[in-house]
């Protein structure tokens, strides 16, 4: 292994100029930068989001849902740009502390609910509609299992592989081969459980693929960091076999453009106020209709 030693100091001090692409947004400290309250739709819940695969794990679930035709998971997806800290705003940091996306407002009951933490607003969605949650003792423990397997396993594949190979200013073998590992070991994991399972939970699909699919999935697509390649992805056939077919769901192709601002335009719905939003040509609410 090669790489420049370092010796860490001993009190840490704050550079700010470290951090790669993401140096203008990180600190070490937490709460509001600014003032700025946060807008309020027409619906019952207020998604405050962008479409990372955190992101994803939420629209996609509030897609489903609207598809097997719970009508009161309405909603409105409000547009955070993370590269322009709006995470850092006072309105959102009151809905959550962390300042990390997605952070949602439940108004469907008589006391205003703050949810964050994107594992913890599947599992809140999940039991408020009775749906994408298994009710016998064993499927739950099982969803539940893999969707905080998700959460846990997450870490290593974003900050750790993700930071490491993609965005870091420069390339270190040591981080990139460690992570490589650990995340080769995780698809490792999926395949083998779903080489016996159409889903994560059997033959149900469950609010644990809506966690783990937009990561891995996302992986196995070539969207996630662009390393399909790179982590020979095609050898984990079981794994390609359930990301495709969940990636064929209608539900699931509307859940990935909500909140995007990025690729084609056809992939893009900046905000998402309305069922019709997706109908619009320009994705952003711009544009006419289609004739």
């Amino acid at each position: 292994m090669s790489g420049v030693t370092y010796t860490p100091p001993k009190v840490w001090q704050w550079q700010s100029e470290n951090g790669g692409e993401f140096a203008s947004i990180n600190r070490p400290t937490a709460g509001a930068r600014f003032e700025r309250e946060l807008p309020v739709g027409k619906h019952p819940f207020q998604l405050y989001s962008l479409a990372t695969p955190n992101g994803v794990k939420v629209t996609i679930l509030l897609e489903e849902l609207l598809a097997a035709g719970f009508t009161d998971a309405e909603y409105d997806a409000h547009l955070i740009s993370i590269m322009d800290s709006d995470q850092f705003s006072s309105g959102f940091v009151k809905v959550n502390p962390n300042s990390k996306i997605p952070a949602l407002v439940d108004n469907s009951g008589e006391q205003s609910l703050e949810v964050f933490e994107s594992g913890a607003i599947l599992l809140h969605l999940a039991e408020k509609f009775g749906a994408f949650l298994p009710e016998e003792p064993a499927k739950r423990s099982q969803c539940l299992s893999w969707l905080f397997w998700q959460v846990g396993s997450g870490p290593f594949v974003g900050g750790g592989f993700g930071h490491f190979y993609s965005y870091a200013p420069e390339k270190y073998e040591y981080p990139i081969e460690r992570f490589t590992m650990e995340v080769k070991r995780q698809l490792d994991v999926l395949d083998q459980h779903l080489a016996n399972n159409r889903y994560m939970c059997g033959d149900e699909y469950t609010i644990a693929d809506m966690a783990i699919w937009p990561w891995y999935g996302g992986i196995v697509l070539n969207h996630v960091y662009e390393a399909a390649e790179f982590l020979d992805v095609q050898k984990y056939e079981h794994l390609v076999r359930w990301t495709n077919e969940i990636a064929e769901r209608d539900a699931v192709k509307r859940g990935k453009m909500v909140n995007r601002t990025w690729g084609e335009p056809e992939t893009q719905l900046h905000e998402r106020h309305d069922a019709s939003d997706f109908e619009l040509r320009t994705q952003d609410k711009i544009g006419e209709p289609e004739a």
